[in-house]
């Protein structure tokens, strides 16, 4: 019996799609992904209304980045998911090196938090102020769960899009940020934790409930792998020597990407005025990350869609198109008009220093949104057609000219770690999209010659 859920628009084969149809797809996905973005603000927010909120919000920031740096493995397991994901055998081997990974990314937490490698990483190689690394440590301890409950929940999200649920992928986040808001509200009111050690639990309660309710909507084994079961047509075996070489290059993107905090936190801790900049990054990053969920969110939708039908293609980067001047003119209406005020004092909870000191760098960062929804539509082209080594050796140009940006504003023009921060992102991400732009335009005419 043909399930409801299954509609033309996931069919690789399908007719060219209309505009509507990709939004319809794509629009719950973008939900889950808003939603997400709500939480760093939110969570900003409350450490900036608790005690020493500038040691708290340097904390925060710098216990997220060493949470993203071990979690980065396991980031591309949804697109791995939507790319492979097509029948029982499929489904099964790809479930069992999720499971691997995420045991490995845990056992990788513990060693993070060790004493001696921890103090060499905070105090030594950062230079965090030693109150700053007190409070990260015991953060960090309490994020522990928190990469694998990621992975975890991503492959499933994966097999939800292929098989054209994706609303549920919105209900459980709307699921992740209840368990979130509630621990963070209820630690604020009834604790006295710091506001760090509030934050890492909310963010830890938040995802393990999404981890649960996502695995839980997916439903009964049997009837996902009947969903997912694309037309009967013939698959390749897929084995573990395939699964390497598609998702290493993937991983390696995702830890050299997610990478880019630590080194951008390892640069601020030497800049001028480290402390600020450290205490507003995190804040700056949340509202950017609102406007570059538009754009991220697109990625599995352009990879669930795309076929060899070039009219197709040229739909979904149209729709792209939007998103990318909507994301933009977003961003730009609060870091470029007196909104900026409302947000980072109103909303963040900044002190009128902090807030002002933040402006700059935000306003920096508005073409951000705008490079995430082109990349995004870039790597889409590379893994529908498996070339995924060109995204690590894109992200390797990323992080390079970040680090070499960062260094030189730094160390040779004296300029604040915020906005040297700002600068960078910018620069090492339109690099990344020169490169890309090369191999996905040769990629394309591969695809559409037949060859």
């Amino acid at each position: 019996m043909k399930s409801r859920s299954m509609t033309p628009e996931i069919n690789p084969s399908a007719s060219p799609l209309d505009t509507r149809q990709i939004l319809r797809f794509w629009a719950p996905l973008s939900v889950t992904w808003l939603l997400m973005a709500v939480e760093g603000p939110f969570l900003a927010a409350v450490i900036a209304r608790m005690a020493d909120p500038k040691y708290n919000l340097a904390a925060y920031g710098v216990a997220f980045a060493i949470a993203l740096v071990v979690e980065a493995p396991i980031i591309m397991i949804m697109s791995a998911a939507t790319a492979l994901v097509k029948n029982s055998q499929t489904y099964h081997i790809l479930r069992r090196f999720t499971h691997a990974l995420n045991i490995l990314i845990t056992v990788t937490m513990l060693i993070m938090v060790a004493p001696p490698v921890f103090e060499f990483l905070t105090l030594r190689l950062i230079g965090l102020p030693p109150e700053v690394a007190r409070l990260t440590r015991f953060a960090c301890y309490i994020l522990i769960p928190w990469p694998a409950a990621i992975g975890y929940r991503r492959f499933y999200q994966g097999i939800l899009i292929i098989s054209n649920r994706t609303r549920r992928v919105a209900y459980g986040t709307m699921v992740r940020l209840l368990c979130m808001s509630g621990t963070a509200m209820g630690l604020f009111f009834l604790s006295s934790y710091d506001g760090v050690l509030v934050a890492a639990a909310a963010l830890t309660m938040g995802v393990s409930g999404e981890a649960l309710a996502i695995r839980l909507m997916v439903g009964d084994s049997k009837r996902t792998l009947t969903m997912i079961n694309r037309s009967g047509i013939p698959v390749p075996y897929l084995g573990l020597r395939r699964i390497a070489r598609f998702y290493t290059p993937l991983a390696l993107m995702s830890i050299l990407s997610l990478g880019v905090h630590p080194l951008v936190t390892f640069f601020v801790g030497w800049s001028p005025r480290a402390l600020e900049s450290l205490a507003v990054l995190p804040v700056i990053n949340s509202l950017v990350f609102v406007f570059r969920a538009l754009g991220l969110s697109y990625q599995e939708v352009a990879i669930a869609l795309m076929s060899a039908d070039q009219e197709r293609y040229l739909r979904i980067r149209a729709v792209g198109s939007y998103i990318l001047v909507g994301s933009t003119l977003g961003i730009g209406l609060i870091t470029w008009t007196p909104l900026a005020d409302f947000w980072f004092q109103g909303v963040s909870g900044l002190t009128p220093e902090l807030a002002a000191f933040s402006l700059l760098p935000a306003q920096i960062m508005t073409l951000l949104p705008a490079q995430a929804v082109w990349i995004s539509l870039q790597r889409a082209i590379l893994v529908f057609r498996e070339k995924t080594q060109p995204l690590s050796v894109a992200t390797m140009i990323e992080m390079g000219g970040i680090g070499l940006v960062l260094y030189t504003c730094i160390f040779r023009l004296n300029i604040n770690g915020a906005v040297a921060a700002a600068v960078s992102y910018g620069t090492g991400r339109f690099l990344a999209n020169i490169y890309l732009h090369m191999h996905c335009r040769k990629t394309l005419h591969t695809l559409w010659d037949g060859k």
